[in-house]
């Protein structure tokens, strides 16, 4: 039974305008009452064009993994929770795709579902049953649980309890090394349904997908991809379009921020402050999404995912061709990264057609914020993250810029040091850690931390060595994400990241109160602020040799890193006579350094502007190309003020 306020559109939409014969509702003919129910402009589903009931509307059944229909209606649901009850894992079809759903009391489940997806500790979702449920395994407070009970029905980040009330623990395999836990309520009848017959309180709810690969919509297609991970099937007949993902958010000082933008709030527009042509802008490489400008308004995507593969290609394909549809427009012109191996970009260029614009990644990072802001006149950006391609050809991601409508230029930055074996050394922070020590002695560096060194096989740090003094395959790097990295490891707290960011999250969920700060530097060179970490990495080392607890070393290294950029923002404002300060880019995901970093700068009497539509992460870069590229058109064709 479809709900008036709240029922699925934008996954059902194939074209405008918004009819049932142009959604995927239109193969259910509506019977006598719900056909009355829709001429009747007294009734609440008057024109509800996904109005249908339990007699001509989509129809459910669980289904195993043979084809084989166990059971229909009722007796779906009935057995589908039996069956989840029991540990089976389950691929349920959504508003967006599919889930798989186990038990989340069930390490044994939970464990087979990791082993099956292949997703070794990227912590899963757990979809309660209500508020309440929530409450005894996690720990929220009032903006939290206002998410939480919102229309939208996101994923939200909670500092969570490991045993509830009852005594009964949710399984420890779902969040490993994190102190957080995605938790949702039910946002669709089925899901309601699960949780009515009271026999459990939580599931873990995780993408339908294989992992690097985009969730599943296609019942078939979902039957020949996840039969080797799902024991049963729980499908219906209503086609979906298009995926969407669920949501995800977090609260920063009290404040929602959105870590992945989806289900609920695409395609809700950013309103921008001025009218722009119509300029498609086709993202970054990780966390892709689109944007597309249409006068005050900038529609930016649902996330679409990491463009590695040729399945989120076709995804991100069709969400173009999709969003042209449903806002009947055509691009005038296409923005793209600068980066030249970007899938996103080579198919910018293979659209001859239409005139394209290369964007640098932290000018559109810094531009977002300024476009959600609707600001004007310049500004300065502190732009954070893991890489981005520089106009200098190096890899950047600690950048400090000045930004207006009229242009941008670099300031200051990171220190660079080598990335050793390039986008490996992100996926394995020993090799930033071992990259810090080399650029801090590299003439005698065995000599200087062979104690350090000691931690890692002799055979693969000393080829790190050699490529490093051979400058092989190691592009420097301003990366703010790789000195996370690297002091994550010094610390000897993650090697290996088995998803994105790993090491600095752990590093961040370690942080534990303490006395005390590392002192990082600020020198110009070449007309440029150097923003130095070196000296405060000499001091994680002291303390790791001398046993201090690596909270401790955390806390520390986060301390200096908010007095070294507030610092060196102090300074660059000086010399500017800018007041207005504008954050961007993943690492500003978080929370320490987003709060004191903010608190710092408004109590040095700075204007401190952040994101809060869009995530900080490259989900962002969309917007800021297109509202870059849109600027550029306007200046070429005259009309820019």
């Amino acid at each position: 039974i479809n709900c008036t306020n709240c029922g699925p559109r934008y996954t059902i939409i194939r074209d405008i305008p918004y009819d049932r014969d142009k959604t995927t509702m239109a193969a259910f003919a509506m019977c006598t009452d719900c056909n009355r129910e829709y001429h009747n402009p007294e009734d609440r589903r008057f024109h509800a064009q996904p109005n249908a009931c339990w007699r001509c509307g989509p129809q459910v059944w669980l289904e195993a993994v043979d084809g084989t229909r166990l059971a229909e209606r009722d007796a779906a649901i009935v057995e589908a929770v039996n069956r989840l009850a029991a540990g089976a894992i389950l691929a349920i079809k959504g508003l967006g795709g599919f889930h798989l759903a186990v038990l989340a009391t069930d390490e044994p489940a939970v464990s087979r579902l990791r082993s099956r997806k292949v997703r070794e500790e990227k912590p899963f979702a757990v979809m309660f049953s209500n508020l309440d449920a929530i409450l005894k395994y996690c720990r929220a407070d009032p903006a939290e649980m206002d998410l939480l009970r919102s229309r939208a029905r996101p994923i939200v980040l909670l500092e969570r309890h490991h045993q509830n009330s009852e005594g009964v623990s949710l399984a420890p395999g779902i969040a490993p090394h994190n102190r957080r836990l995605g938790a949702l309520l039910p946002y669709s009848p089925l899901h309601t349904l699960l949780f009515a017959h009271d026999r459990f309180q939580a599931l873990v709810m995780t993408s339908g997908n294989r992992s690097d690969e985009p969730i599943m919509t296609d019942n078939q297609e979902s039957r020949e991809r996840l039969r080797d991970i799902a024991d049963a099937f729980l499908l219906h007949d209503r086609d979906i379009y298009l995926r969407c993902d669920d949501s995800v958010f977090r609260t920063i000082d009290q404040k929602p921020k959105p870590i992945r933008r989806a289900r609920g709030f695409t395609p809700t527009p950013v309103f921008l402050r001025k009218s722009f042509p119509v300029v498609l802008a086709v993202g970054p490489e990780l966390k892709n999404t689109v944007c597309l400008l249409r006068g005050h308004e900038a529609f930016v995507s649902q996330h679409i995912g990491d463009l590695e593969n040729q399945e989120t290609l076709r995804s991100f394909e069709q969400t173009i061709e999709h969003l042209q549809k449903i806002l009947h427009v055509k691009p005038q012109l296409i923005a793209h990264d600068l980066h030249p191996d970007y899938l996103a970009t080579q198919w910018a260029l293979q659209q001859s057609d239409l005139p394209r614009i290369a964007v640098q990644h932290h000018h559109a990072h810094i531009a977002s914020v300024y476009a959600e802001h609707r600001l004007s006149g310049p500004v300065l950006g502190l732009a954070l993250d893991g890489t981005g391609y520089g106009d200098d050809g190096t890899v950047w991601g600690g950048e400090i810029l000045q930004v207006s409508e009229d242009g941008w230029k670099r300031l200051g930055h990171l220190r660079q040091v080598p990335l050793p074996g390039g986008d490996v050394a992100a996926r394995e922070p020993w090799r930033m850690a071992v990259s810090y020590l080399w650029s801090l002695s590299p003439d005698d560096m065995e000599a200087q931390f062979g104690d350090l060194l000691a931690r890692w096989p002799a055979e693969r740090w000393r080829v790190l060595v050699q490529i490093l003094r051979k400058e092989l395959h190691s592009p420097l790097t301003s990366s703010c994400g790789r000195l996370f990295d690297a002091v994550a490891a010094l610390a000897g707290i993650r090697d290996v990241n088995v998803y994105e960011g790993q090491a600095a999250i752990e590093l961040e969920q370690l942080l534990e109160p303490c006395s005390g700060q590392y002192e990082g530097d600020l020198t110009v060179v070449n007309g440029l602020l150097l923003v130095d970490p070196l000296p405060m990495v000499t001091q994680a080392i002291a303390d790791v040799r001398t046993g201090v607890r690596p909270g401790w070393i955390s806390a520390r290294f986060h301390r200096a890193l908010v007095q070294l950029f507030a610092d060196a923002i102090a300074k660059l404002a000086g010399s500017t006579g800018l007041n207005r300060i504008l954050l961007s880019g993943g690492v500003f995901q978080n929370a320490y350094l987003t709060e004191h970093l903010e608190s710092r700068l408004h109590q040095s009497g700075f204007e401190v502007y952040s994101h809060l539509e869009l995530p900080p992460n490259d989900a962002c870069i969309s917007l800021g190309q297109a509202f870059i590229a849109g600027h550029q058109w306007l200046r070429d064709a005259g009309t820019e003020p």
